[in-house]
């Protein structure tokens, strides 16, 4: 094990705050708070908190804590309204933040001590075992960004920039020098509001000289869709492209944070890099263990060696991952910009969707572990998160049960942590039609109910009293998987592909089931999947003989435990082969541990 990595399994939870604790069920399009509800902090009661870290989660991410643009009056509390042309939503999107400094008043009882909520259920979340993540967007803030709680010395982003510039070093963002910022031509189902009336709308939003948009866009008016309720930060890199700060030297991937922190210290850099670390550092001290870091990728990376170095430096065990799309580029992020971990989306994510959808063969898994295998720990792994569509949803697979093999492998390919969405493990399938949100995702945008999980919720009781047989059955696998993964010690050890060996007896379920096998000298692990709907298979299931050597085992009979399914297994080791007999039911996961040395023989 790399001594820098985590001891155990980390499992993640991702929670949407301003859904999770709203009971209301009128799902109203476009509806407002006093229609549709919103959740707040106080629901995440240590009840509720406790059952999330006895489902087997290590970590909560809080997504959409930071005071964020949105439509609601909150002028009582010192709080400037937010033009709706310039919010998705009504709730608003949480990736454009206004106050980095404030959380979201949407989510506290009582709006002036919405920091101090929030600081309460950080506490919370630690007495129920639990570290906390929250976002931090460094590609882009709100349209109209304004700090109400900047601690002494800290100017709002943009406050002293020179707006006469398209460009300059330390300006916090880029102009386009007189020009004013037009909105671009919306279709019916995106205009603000659902085509409410609303008294702000009866001027146009008004911002002079225009910025570049969050996405990049160097337009007066953006298109549709450009993220135009967002502008972009300048992190001292050019209009066209060269970079106006030290570059990191090559030898530097494989240094240690302390190097990196200490190279930051010798060099000038720009003032948003400034910003955002006493962004960071202000959260850390506040009690925040680790942050979950928006669209990493468009950010430089010896931006981020220098933030993360500074993390590191002040909390060596922060928790910090990426949203990186970009397979070239991941291990420059882990090992330049020393990312601790990040989205594996575009290989195994994308995989796993694509054999649930009968789009590709189990073949691919042992391909994707292979190309990962060096940074495999970094990559980590998840099945729904509020970007994706819902497993449940139509888009996806229609039937949450079909996450199970999926679910199975993503959790126990790798050592690296695992993520599930809120509501996942009721099947939740975000089939409302909530406003700016459209169906199969469970829209971050709107003030909307999650019934399903609502069900669990069951009015603050958080005991399941509403779900279905098959949910609680669902939700016990989720349980039962999570906490086998972060007690098994093998799954941060070795990793030993089986399917090579055993196609040939997959025979025709050669594209549907998949089987490897995870080691450490005091664990032994056989992981075993069927992603057929309805097919099922008694295969022989072959560990190769290195694999044997491996684990020093002598001819004989082996007890195993099929912990998923509470049944005993035998493993026969002969000269001739080794193998242990599965019955591959439809949709059948085999979480199998060796649990004895040999039998005696008859």
């Amino acid at each position: 094990m790399h001594p820098e990595y985590s001891s155990s399994k980390i499992n993640v939870y991702q929670v949407f705050t301003r859904l999770f604790g709203n009971t209301q069920t009128a799902n109203i399009p476009w509806g407002t708070k006093a229609q549709n509800g919103v959740g707040k902090f106080s629901d995440f009661t240590l009840k509720a908190l406790q059952e999330i870290a006895q489902l087997g989660a290590t970590h909560i991410w809080y997504t959409g804590v930071h005071h964020h643009a949105l439509v609601a009056d909150y002028r009582q509390f010192g709080i400037s309204d937010d033009h709706p042309s310039v919010v998705k939503g009504r709730a608003g999107s949480p990736y454009a933040v206004k106050d980095y400094y404030s959380v979201n008043p949407d989510l506290a009882d009582n709006p002036a001590q919405r920091n101090q909520e929030f600081l309460a259920l950080i506490n919370r979340s630690h007495q129920a075992g639990l570290k906390v993540i929250i976002d931090i967007v460094p590609n882009h803030v709100a349209r109209h960004y304004q700090g109400l709680n900047n601690p002494p010395g800290v100017e709002d982003f943009g406050q002293s920039d020179n707006t006469q510039l398209e460009y300059a070093r330390d300006n916090n963002f880029y102009y386009l020098p007189n020009q004013a910022f037009q909105m671009p031509d919306l279709p019916d189902h995106l205009v603000p509001l659902g085509g409410e009336n609303h008294p702000l709308l009866a001027e146009p939003y008004q911002e002079f000289p225009a910025k570049w948009t969050g996405n990049g866009s160097r337009q007066a008016k953006p298109d549709v869709d450009d993220w135009y309720e967002t502008v972009k930060i300048n992190y001292g890199v050019t209009p066209n492209g060269e970079k106006d700060f030290a570059e990191l030297p090559e030898s530097y991937r494989w240094l240690s944070h302390q190097a990196h922190f200490t190279f930051w210290q010798q060099q000038s850099v720009p003032n948003s890099w400034l910003k955002f670390r006493d962004i960071a550092l202000y959260w850390l001290e506040q009690g925040v263990d680790g942050f979950r870091y928006d669209m990493s990728e468009m950010v430089p990376i010896e931006f981020w060696s220098f933030m993360n170095s500074a993390i590191k430096h002040v909390k060596p065990n922060a928790f910090l991952m990426a949203e990186v799309y970009q397979p070239e580029l991941y291990r420059d992020y882990i090992q330049l910009g020393k990312m601790d971990y990040l989205y594996d989306k575009v290989d195994l994510y994308d995989g796993l969707k694509a054999i649930m959808q009968g789009k590709a063969s189990t073949a691919i898994i042992g391909s994707i572990e292979h190309q990962m295998r060096d940074i495999e720990h970094h990559m980590l792994h998840f099945l729904e998160n509020h970007d994706e569509q819902r497993i449940a949803s139509a888009e996806f697979a229609g039937d949450a049960e079909q996450g199970r093999p999926a679910m199975l492998i993503s959790t126990c390919l790798s050592s690296a942590p695992t993520l599930i969405y809120f509501g996942q493990e009721v099947g939740e399938p975000g089939a409302e039609q909530a406003g700016f949100g459209q169906p199969s995702r469970t829209s971050i945008f709107d003030y909307i109910g999650v019934p399903e999980h609502q069900k669990w919720l069951n009015h603050g009781r958080f005991d399941g009293g509403q779900l279905s047989d098959k949910q609680r059955q669902l939700r016990r696998f989720y349980c039962q998987l999570l906490n086998l993964a972060k007690s098994s010690p093998a799954l941060m050890g070795d990793y030993h592909d089986l399917y090579a060996e055993n196609w040939p007896l997959f025979a025709e379920q050669q594209h549907t089931l998949f089987a490897f096998a995870r080691s450490c000298p005091e664990q032994k692990l056989i992981i075993a999947a069927n992603f057929s709907t309805t097919e099922s298979k008694t295969v022989p299931l072959h560990l190769p003989q290195e694999l044997i050597t491996h684990w020093q085992l002598s001819e004989g009979e082996y007890v195993l435990i099929d912990h998923l399914n509470q049944q005993p297994l035998t493993l026969v080791v002969t000269e001739q082969r080794s193998y242990v007999e599965i019955n591959f039911q439809p949709l059948s996961t085999h979480f199998i541990e060796l649990k004895s040395m040999s039998l005696p023989t008859q």
